[in-house]
């Protein structure tokens, strides 16, 4: 039997895609923004595709803030497109 392979929504394309190809944004429980690539970190969490187009869909749309119900900082942002960029290369 296949082992399954869990998915998450894309709070930018709202596609469903495989966990390990997306970056995940957590809310800590002491309402601290973080960037968690190894999909472990303790909190909500939502997921953006490693795509500089969906990113900005999330940006537009305020997805991120709205399923975290926080707003969050520039410095998250600049994060994740500097770590698409960097992958992208």
């Amino acid at each position: 039997m296949p082992k399954k392979i869990p998915m998450r929504q894309c709070t930018g394309c709202r596609e469903m895609k495989p966990k390990r190809e997306m970056i995940r944004v957590v809310k800590s429980p002491e309402n601290e923004i973080s960037l968690d690539f190894k999909g472990k970190a303790q909190g909500r969490g939502a997921y953006v595709c490693r795509n500089a187009d969906c990113l900005k869909k999330a940006i537009k749309s305020k997805a991120l803030e709205k399923s975290l119900d926080i707003s969050i900082p520039d410095d998250i942002y600049t994060q994740l497109k500097e770590q698409m960029e960097a992958e992208n290369e």
